[in-house]
């Protein structure tokens, strides 16, 4: 199945690539590696917040970060001139977690992330990965993610 066959299979519209809501840029190319901004997680149209161990269950993190992997997904298909078959690796995921300092679960919430690239993607979604704990996001936003992508 290609990408566009399995995220239809998915029921997964990508949306509009959002806009940055600071002073930089969503991507930026150098050669064949894509790098994306950390995109933050919108539930009800509105930014994600929350902290782990405090007001927020991992599991609900995990679906924030799914809904970041969409987001990241649609601003991939913007770097790639429209056509996400140019993707020929996800290279890592960086994701940071708004949590307190005695959670441990930060691993288990970008899975939300993790698992719905390599649903889409496949073997070339396999990737390496970082999640860290930290005291606070923009906006109060429960998970902050950022990828790293080669194209052909």
């Amino acid at each position: 199945m290609s990408v566009y066959e399995k995220l239809e299979a998915l029921n997964i519209t990508l949306p509009a690539v959002v806009t940055p809501a600071a002073a930089y840029v969503m991507y930026a190319q150098s050669g064949n590696t894509v790098y994306l901004s950390g995109h933050l997680p919108k539930k009800d149209g509105k930014i994600w917040v929350g902290q782990l161990g405090k007001d927020t269950t991992t599991e609900e993190a995990k679906l924030a970060a799914r809904s970041i992997a969409i987001d990241l997904i649609a601003t991939l298909q913007a770097a790639c001139g429209g056509d996400l078959k140019r993707v020929k690796r996800i290279v890592k995921l960086m994701s940071l977690v708004n949590s307190t300092p005695d959670f441990t679960e930060q691993h288990l919430v970008t899975n939300g992330a993790s698992e719905l690239i390599g649903e889409v993607f496949g073997e070339q979604g396999k990737h390496a990965r970082s999640a860290f704990g930290v005291a606070q996001l923009p906006l109060g936003a429960c998970v902050e993610i950022e990828m790293i992508a080669e194209l052909e």
